[in-house]
């Protein structure tokens, strides 16, 4: 291979199908950052060439043409998925061949694979920072509500495990829905949260289902003032399919948020925009993909190679100056120290950040220390 070859990697991320909104602004991610190092001379004068497949929102397709990356394209470091059912298919393809998948979404914990990079949230670097702030300010009732794959499950058990620590707490109802749910399907358990009134929902409602769950909320004339939804998956790209009326009050925990007013993020968004228009909304995946592309280029041009055996050492240890602050790929378990924040949706579609982080967090994906008011950081914090 010449030393001017091109870098092939792959891009394997759902532009159709339930998840296409996320996948697609995730894939976007992605290939902007290739764009900024292909620009800034590629690594060590090789561009990076992404091999961009759509796997239809399908687990079994993950795996298949993951497969075939490895097999027939000749990938060696593979960026995708985003439901954790996806990224579970594509996990035992890179552990057969040994190749590396980054992972750029935040998921469930409990989970180590020496050939994944996780770069979203970790549950104690959200699920904690959002049960507390549910409990303390709205109370401990709390009702579940999710789509019905491995994620919400497991998000679910976590959050009650946290939830249920708090004096006067209650699960109120844990219900689950297609993965491709329409408004129809959350109009009994709209009624019923009307009826049992819980102090906060719990949402791990992922896709499309999303905007048919905040609406059907909405339509019923529930008050987010007083009873919001609570989530980890539901970001700027959601409420852009829901319309800012059904989205406005509810409450998210991210590591990052358009509205986080930094010269850096700024830019970013203002060069996301110029080379793909206003049809893709950045969220906290977008972030995530695209910062895993700059920490795979500045690791590589240390490694000379994408073989992960020389690669690997290179990428543990990194950091990079990312729109959500200065992260760092953790060692001693492949997850990324990252800046958790908890947002409100306003009357824009935007989230007034309600209270972050001044530092990065360790990640702890097995939770060893499941304590409910353990943040371990300064915050700074803004009345509600």
């Amino acid at each position: 291979m010449a030393i001017s070859d091109p870098i092939r990697v792959g891009v394997l991320f759902s532009q159709s199908g339930p998840i296409s909104t996320i996948g697609t602004s995730q894939m976007q991610g992605t290939l902007l950052a290739i764009d900024e190092i292909n620009e800034a001379g590629g690594i060590d004068g090789r561009p990076i060439e992404p091999v961009v497949y759509d796997p239809r929102s399908d687990p079994a397709t993950y795996a298949r043409l993951a497969e075939r990356m490895v097999s027939v394209d000749g990938v060696k470091v593979i960026f995708g998925c985003y439901m954790s059912s996806s990224r579970k298919a594509v996990i035992p393809i890179v552990e057969k061949w040994n190749r590396l998948l980054f992972y750029p979404t935040l998921y469930e914990g409990f989970e180590f694979s020496p050939n994944v990079i996780y770069t979203g949230a970790a549950p104690n670097q959200n699920s904690v920072q959002l049960a507390r702030y549910m409990t303390s300010n709205f109370g401990a009732r709390v009702y579940l509500v999710g789509s019905d794959y491995i994620y919400p499950y497991e998000s679910n058990r976590i959050m009650r495990e946290l939830v249920l620590q708090h004096p006067d707490s209650a699960k109120i109802a844990e219900c689950y829905v297609p993965l491709d749910a329409t408004e129809a399907d959350f109009t009994k358990i709209v009624n019923d949260i009307r009826d049992s009134r819980p102090d906060f929902i719990f949402s791990t409602v992922v896709g499309d289902s999303t905007t048919a769950f905040y609406r059907a909320y909405a339509e019923a004339g529930l008050d987010p003032r007083v009873m919001p939804i609570a989530s980890l998956t539901t970001s700027e790209a959601e409420v852009s399919q829901m319309g800012r009326h059904a989205a406005a009050g509810h409450i998210t925990a991210a590591p990052y948020f358009q509205s986080i007013d930094s010269p850096l993020n700024l830019r970013l968004l203002a060069r996301f925009r110029r080379r793909f228009g206003d049809h893709v909304i950045p969220n906290l995946c977008w972030e995530a993909a695209y910062l895993q592309m700059h920490v795979f280029a500045d690791a590589m041009a240390r490694a000379g190679s994408d073989e992960i055996e020389p690669l690997l050492p290179q990428i543990l240890g990194t950091e990079f100056d990312a729109p959500q602050g200065r992260i760092r790929i953790e060692p001693s378990n492949h997850h990324t120290w990252v800046y958790p924040r908890l947002g409100r949706v306003d009357a824009t579609g935007q989230f007034t950040i309600l209270q972050e982080s001044l530092r990065p967090v360790r990640p702890d994906p097995y939770l060893v220390n499941l304590a409910l008011g353990d943040w371990a950081v300064n915050l700074s914090a803004e009345e509600c």
